[in-house]
Parts: C-alpha cells; structure tokens; sequence
C-alpha cells in the first residue's frame, strides 16, 4: 500500500481542526464513550478502514471492553452480548454507513427512536457522520495504521 498524501492533517490544518472541534463537542454530549466507539468501529468495518479499526480496537481495550464483543461486533445481529440501546446505534450506524443502500429504513430509525432521545438521535448521526469522513480521509489517502514494528519484522 502506498500512502497517497503523507500527511493529510498538516495539508489541510483548517479543515482537520473542525473536524476535531465536532468530535470533542461529541464527547461532551453526554453519550456513553464505548457506545460511541462501538459505533466508530462498526463503521469503520465496514468501510475496511484498517487505521480507524486499529484505533477503536486500541481505545475500547484500554476503556474494559471484552475481546469477545470487540470479535462479534461484525456479527452483532446474532450476539446476546449487545443492549437494545447498543443494537438501535449499532442498526443505526449500518443504516446511514450504507445511506445508498438502506435509504435510512423506517425500522431502523423506530429502534433508534425507542432508545435514543432527540438530542441523543442527532448526537449519534452526526458521531456517525464523522466517522464515514475520517474512514474516507485514511482509506481514501493510503493512511497505514501504527505497527508493533518487534512483531511484524520482516
């Protein structure tokens, strides 16, 4: 894999500032941390962003959360181990990860809507929403995530 820009985040300083700003506004809104990383991960999965998924692989570990959630996450429609209100972001997150595909179902909002409050529904969209950009942004541009260089010599 080549990286295509070297460094996004010096190229365009502005931008990636606001892009930060949402974020630590995000996390002062109140939503659970591992609920919202859940959400990054699960989208990043989808989208193959290997730098985002070593990253809320990496923040969830070091915040408790089991190996065998973090493995079932892929397969979370089949897993007891996740909360209905885990499931509604998790639905919700596939829902607008996949907007060409779903259209944003009416099902998958309802399980939203039972669970979330207004305020938290538009937290979590817009959570969603930057995680699909910061997927973009390392997938788009070749960004490698960090190696454990000891493990992984050639």
């Amino acid at each position: 894999m080549t990286q295509r820009v070297a460094n996004p985040f010096k190229v365009a300083p502005e931008p990636i500032k606001a892009m930060m700003a949402l974020e630590t506004t995000l996390a002062g809104s109140g939503l659970d941390h591992n609920l919202m990383e859940l959400v990054r991960l699960r989208a990043s999965q989808i989208n193959g962003c290997a730098y985002c998924i070593h990253m809320h692989v990496t923040d969830l570990r070091k915040h408790g959360e089991s190996d065998m959630r973090l493995h079932l996450l892929s397969a979370w429609r089949e897993s007891s181990f996740f909360t209905l209100r885990e499931r509604a972001a998790l639905g919700w997150t596939e829902a607008l990860t996949r907007l060409a595909e779903t259209g944003a179902s009416d099902a998958d909002y309802e399980a939203l809507k039972a669970e979330f409050t207004e305020v938290e529904q538009v937290n979590l969209t817009l959570a969603i929403g930057t995680i699909n950009v910061w997927n973009r942004l390392q997938v788009g541009f070749r960004v490698e995530h960090p190696r454990d260089e000891a493990r992984h010599a050639a």
